[in-house]
């Protein structure tokens, strides 16, 4: 068997990165595309290897050589690449391809080396490496019968996004025996390339076979197999975080800040949402207004500050919108750059707001990091602040004031002249005993310190609408806050949430019933593995110590490269003093027994 790649291309949109140079010659973690695959392939022993160059070919060649682990590499040089595309470098290949059984790939690809050991075990002699498509992919699509044979190649104009489901990508990795070649993809190659030039794609010519009563190719459909196509500079960002080692991964993961459904094969313990909300029925809804939503402009903050009265059972005067609650603390923070008190460890979007002389910070002397009321007071009493910063329940601890805690602590600030910030993202998870919303018209208006702020995107499972609020019997404040607030902060997606959310509370109430019964369970599960120590938690993530041999960041890298699982590293957050901490968010009985199967497996290495 022999290898084909295709290599001679420009690489326009990588911008400066292929101005001197080929694509094949970018490198992710340190090391070209090319000198990658080509160690893949010479693993394989294969009997040579032959480069199509093009553009800065010489490079390439200087670089690779004529041979490469005693396997022979062999050039063919495309001289006009900027006027042909792949079809017309692989017909440069046309007499190769029909001495041997050939793999064929491209240069602009990365991938994991299980992909190549798939293709070459797999009986089938002829196979095209597919994926399910994602909504970030661009290129040929195909659709498969329940043999996996290809049925149709499907064309831009006939792409449907109603059918993506049942789409899958060429990887642009694929197969083909030497009777295949012989007989079918070169006279047909030759046919097509005579009829209708040199500047299309091979992938066309597959398209014709296809059409076939016997095209005899199949796909190999990839699961959780790592590859990417590098066409950008997106794509090159995507590549280095997939293609992260043990040390790397974690960081460069956490360094996006989200936006992981690039991955769809990893698993977010990190990030807080609620997995049992919103509905099928709400989704619906907002599919069904998609268009209207995307081409209309969203009210002023006016008409949204009167939606999410409605919505939290304030008035419209107490409340304002923020895109995200991040918008609302970074505002309402510049507004009072006040001694400020803390508990550690916290969420950080908080004391990064301040200059570390205002910040007066009180850690809790025990194990699970819980406080009370009264612990507030006597320390912030010998420590005097002018403003106190809670989250309740506390991030990332889970710790919890119940409703009489919350009501001393409102007094005691009120009495002392003292601002009052709580944050009860979170509440909506603990039992409903020790809820104590204090989004309430009266509290606010008899508790004009009190501000409350509440993250939409925590509780209600909707991150992508970026929703915050922030409610206060200080108008004063809220008139500040909307005046420094865009007049269109948020957009019509989240505008129209808000809107329809009051006829979805009941499927909201018993989607926290669903959840506050899978923490049980998933508590008591994790509290089975002796490599963690479990803190009880009224939030939708637990605090854990890392117990046994691996640091959290050990244990956080291991599980992402693994098995794509990836967890909050806490060790390096203030108040933990170096310890090995790590956060996990509760997602749904299938992912939470993923995670736990994976740490036993772990735990008994």
């Amino acid at each position: 068997m022999q290898a084909i790649i295709l290599a001679a291309g420009m690489g326009k949109r990588l911008g400066n990165l292929t101005k001197d140079n080929t694509k094949c010659m970018i490198k992710v973690r340190e090391k070209t595309l090319i000198e990658r695959m080509i160690n893949q392939l010479s693993a394989k022993k294969l009997k040579r290897i032959i480069i199509v160059i093009g553009y800065k070919g010489d490079k390439v060649r200087n670089l690779i050589g004529s041979e490469w682990n005693n396997i022979s590499i062999q050039y063919i040089e495309n001289t006009i690449y900027d006027k042909t595309n792949n079809i017309y470098s692989l017909y440069l290949a046309k007499d190769f391809l029909v001495e041997d059984d050939t793999l064929l790939l491209e240069s602009d690809l990365i991938f994991s080396d299980e992909i190549l050991s798939r293709v070459i075990d797999n009986p089938y002699p002829n196979l095209a490496v597919v994926a399910r498509y994602q909504s970030w992919m661009d290129g040929t699509v195909v659709t498969l019968d329940e043999d996996n044979n290809i049925l149709s190649f499907i064309s831009q104009k006939a792409f449907n996004f109603s059918d993506i489901k049942t789409y899958y990508k060429t990887v642009n990795i694929y197969k083909f025996s030497r009777n295949f070649a012989t007989n079918k993809y070169v006279p047909f190659l030759e046919a097509y390339c005579k009829a209708l030039g040199n500047n299309e794609y091979y992938e066309q010519v597959l398209r014709v076979i296809s059409l076939l009563d016997k095209s005899d190719l199949k796909a190999l459909p990839l699961d959780t197999e790592k590859w990417y196509e590098i066409d950008d500079l997106q794509d090159l960002n995507n590549a280095e975080v997939l293609f992260s080692n043990e040390k790397q991964a974690l960081s460069a993961y956490a360094g996006r800040y989200g936006g992981y459904w690039r991955f769809p094969h990893l698993l977010d313990f990190c990030y807080l949402v609620n997995p049992y909300y919103p509905s099928k029925r709400l989704r619906k809804e907002m599919k069904a207004n998609f268009d209207i939503l995307l081409s209309e402009y969203p009210s002023g903050m006016s008409v949204n500050a009167q939606l999410a009265a409605r919505y939290s059972g304030v008035k419209p005067e107490q409340i304002v919108v923020g895109n995200g609650a991040a918008e609302l603390i970074h505002h309402y923070c510049n507004l009072y750059p006040l001694k400020t008190g803390i508990i550690l460890p916290t969420f950080e979007e908080y004391p990064n707001r301040f200059e570390e002389k205002q910040l007066i910070c009180f850690t809790p002397q025990n194990q699970n990091f819980t406080y009370s009321a009264n612990e507030l007071i006597d320390f912030f009493t010998q420590h005097p602040i002018e403003q106190l910063i809670l989250i309740n329940p506390d991030n990332p601890s889970g710790n919890l004031l119940n409703p009489e805690e919350l009501r001393t602590l409102i007094g005691w600030t009120r009495e002392n002249g003292i601002r009052l910030l709580i944050d009860e993202s979170f509440l909506d998870f603990a039992e409903t005993d020790n809820q104590y919303s204090l989004f309430d018209v009266e509290l606010l208006n008899s508790n004009q310190h009190l501000t409350v702020v509440k993250s939409i995107s925590k509780s209600y499972g909707v991150p992508g609408l970026r929703l915050g609020f922030l409610a206060s019997g200080d108008t004063e404040l809220i008139k500040r806050l909307k005046k420094e607030i865009s007049i269109w902060n948020i957009n019509s997606f989240a505008e129209f949430y808000m809107q329809i959310f009051i006829k979805y509370q009941e499927d909201y109430r018993k989607a926290c019933v669903n959840f506050r019964e899978e923490r049980i369970r998933f508590f008591n599960q994790l509290q089975t593995l002796s490599i963690l120590r479990v803190i009880p938690s009224a939030a939708n993530y637990f605090l854990c110590e890392v117990t046994g041999r691996l640091t959290a960041e050990e244990l956080c890298n291991k599980l992402l490269i693994r098995n794509n699982i990836l967890l909050k590293n806490c060790k390096n957050k203030a108040g933990f003093n170096q310890k090995e901490y790590i956060r996990i968010a509760i997602r749904d009985m299938k992912d939470n027994d993923c995670l736990v199967k994976a740490l036993k497996e772990i735990e008994h290495e």
